[in-house]
């Protein structure tokens, strides 16, 4: 799954050990905001120091954040987690001009055809012989 939006919050990372296997561990949260009409929220996170430290997010940071979504049982209750496998940093954000390309180029948008202007009224008919120019068809 995927969702693409605004870092508006970096949550403090949280590491220990392993009371099973005595590894160390690390893990740290983010929130994430789409840009939809009705914008959504969303908190993932990333584990391991490795994938932290090379997926480097920032606040403020466009993205799209590649996850998966699991529920975990502990003591009778289930918690859903959001794990971000992959960041895709070349977002276009609705309204902003457009990411250059790995040649540091923007790619053109290809132009669209201009409008006809469109007449607010139909076109003024001529006068009849022997009418007024102000007489109304009806």
């Amino acid at each position: 799954m995927e969702i693409t939006g605004k870092i508006i919050a970096v949550l403090p990372a949280r590491e220990g050990v392993s009371q099973r296997t005595g590894n160390a561990w690390k893990i740290q949260e983010y929130v994430i905001e789409t840009h939809d009409q009705y914008p959504k929220k969303c908190c993932f996170n990333i584990f391991g120091a490795e994938k932290i430290s090379q997926f480097n997010i920032q606040l403020g940071e466009e993205l799209t954040v590649s996850f998966d979504i699991d529920a975990r049982e502990y003591q009778g209750k289930y918690y859903n987690d959001i794990r971000a496998w992959a960041i895709n940093r070349n977002v276009q954000v609705p309204g902003a001009a457009p990411v250059p390309g790995a040649d540091g180029v923007a790619a053109a948008a290809p132009a669209a055809a201009p409008a006809a202007p469109e007449a607010p009224f139909p076109p003024q008919q001529p006068a009849a012989e022997g009418g007024s120019a102000d007489d109304l068809p009806f």
